[in-house]
């Protein structure tokens, strides 16, 4: 089958973070516009965040989650006001080092990785944020932390370095809140980086190739076993849609754009924190 792509939406400000709420909506972030929007057949519908928002997830309860650059926070939507709370933005009396992207796990842990400083020295690093707010640094001397997915079951972290084309990989204990060992598994290769990703029911890892215009599927074992080309070289993250009429969705920051690939999914249900 002849691989579709087509465009949900255009000129978004450099769109991130696509994500599905509990009632099945679209959403993502759009960081150059400091936005949260969602997309519907009536259009794109935003919320004002602020800064530079660059990830996002939603937790059971249906809150927006977003990991915001420019504020060196993650921020949470309160539906019934419309406003953003800061859920954390300091670790050890630092304030955060421009969170990336975010997940939840099985216990309702948090994990976000910290790129802020980190392009040409190995200072980005991995958190978790516990149910009860506790944060840890599960993880750091990475080049460029960015994408982030549980695989194996939710028993294994993976861990996209962008800088050095490659994808990170240990055991995830989510009681203890410790990412064990952490190796390079996968090496994505040229042009481009990897940035966000989803866990296929497949078993393949969907990851977006930010500057190779494409997302590049990995199997089980760290092999690039396939490759989608894309409209515009920098795809941002992707998502599977959970009732299966989108497939993948795709951000794409070159063009602003918003895209599915119908052919695709479905995913792996994701985690909601508690």
């Amino acid at each position: 089958m002849a691989d579709t792509v087509a465009t949900l939406a255009r000129d978004l400000a450099f769109p991130e973070g696509p994500a599905f709420d509990p009632q099945g909506n679209l959403w993502c972030v759009e960081l150059q516009g400091g936005q949260l929007s969602r997309w519907g057949d009536d259009g794109v519908l935003r919320h004002e965040a602020g800064g530079r928002p660059n990830g996002l997830a939603f937790d059971a309860a249906g809150r927006a989650l977003v990991a915001n650059a420019e504020l060196c926070a993650i921020q949470r939507l309160d539906s019934s006001t419309g406003t953003f709370e800061i859920v954390v933005d300091t670790l050890d009396g630092e304030p955060l080092r421009q969170p990336n992207d975010l997940t939840f796990d099985a216990l309702g842990n948090l994990l976000f990785t910290c790129p802020g400083g980190s392009d040409e020295a190995p200072v980005g690093y991995v958190c978790c944020i516990a149910p009860d707010g506790a944060l840890t640094k599960i993880g750091e001397g990475f080049l460029f932390p960015n994408g982030l997915a549980l695989v194996d079951g939710g028993e294994a972290l993976v861990v996209a370095e962008t800088r050095t084309q490659r994808l990170w990989k240990g055991a995830w204990d989510a009681d203890a809140r410790r990412w064990h060992d952490p190796q390079p598994w996968a090496e994505l290769g040229t042009p481009g980086g990897p940035d966000g990703m989803a866990l296929g029911a497949d078993g393949l890892l969907y990851v977006a190739i930010f500057g190779g215009g494409q997302v590049r599927a990995v199997d089980g074992r760290g092999r690039v076993m396939e490759a989608y080309d894309l409209p515009g070289r920098n795809p941002t993250n992707v998502a599977f849609d959970p009732a299966g009429a989108l497939g993948m969705v795709v951000t794409e920051a070159e063009r602003g754009l918003l895209l599915s690939l119908p052919q695709l999914g479905p995913g792996v249900p994701l985690y909601a924190g508690r």
